[in-house]
């Protein structure tokens, strides 16, 4: 066989377990807002409605029913909002102070992660897993804005994404919570 085809394929192969190895959303690492890692594994039993959050966008005031959906539903849902800057530039703060502006603002006590990337080449693992049918097994999609929501059923598997105008508690979030 010619070499330079082995080595071709070899390297494909290469590429294509790195790009493969998360198979689980519970494998991906993410660190919270204070830098310690969150442990994914540990919501195993209880979906998971990620969100893009942002504290200068119009849909920010969503902060208030998201805790409410929180409070709500916190023995079988675990909220985890993710700050981005990459739609208007609507999350500029630091660690600091997105998470004094959630505490302050909206009394939020659901997790918030590190400020991170949701789409393009620099997206986190996390919004490649939600967001690529290769990865997540259901649906390709792309994040639009700020405040489009992701919800993870309590065995690891994608649900259904929902933007930025389906309101937290909107029955097509809450009626698998029931």
């Amino acid at each position: 066989m010619n070499p330079i085809k082995i080595f071709a394929q070899t390297l494909f192969s290469k590429e294509k377990s790195n790009t493969d190895s998360v198979s689980s959303i519970y494998d991906i690492k993410i660190k919270g807002l204070n830098g310690k890692p969150i442990d994914l594994s540990q919501f195993k039993g209880k979906h998971i409605l990620f969100v893009n959050v942002a504290s200068k966008c119009g849909f920010t005031p969503q902060y208030k029913e998201l805790q409410e959906l929180n409070d709500t539903y916190s023995d079988k849902l675990q909220i985890i909002g993710v700050p981005c800057n990459q739609f208007g530039k609507q999350e500029p703060g630091d660690a600091h102070a997105i998470e004094t502006f959630c505490e302050v603002n909206y009394g939020v006590t659901f997790l918030i992660t590190e400020k991170i990337d949701v789409k393009g080449n620099n997206a986190h693992p996390l919004y490649k897993w939600l967001t690529l049918m290769s990865k997540n097994g259901v649906s390709n999609s792309s994040v639009k804005w700020n405040f489009q929501k992701y919800l993870v059923d309590s065995e690891g598997k994608l649900v259904d994404y929902y933007f930025s105008t389906t309101k937290p508690k909107s029955s097509k979030i809450t009626k698998h919570l029931k």
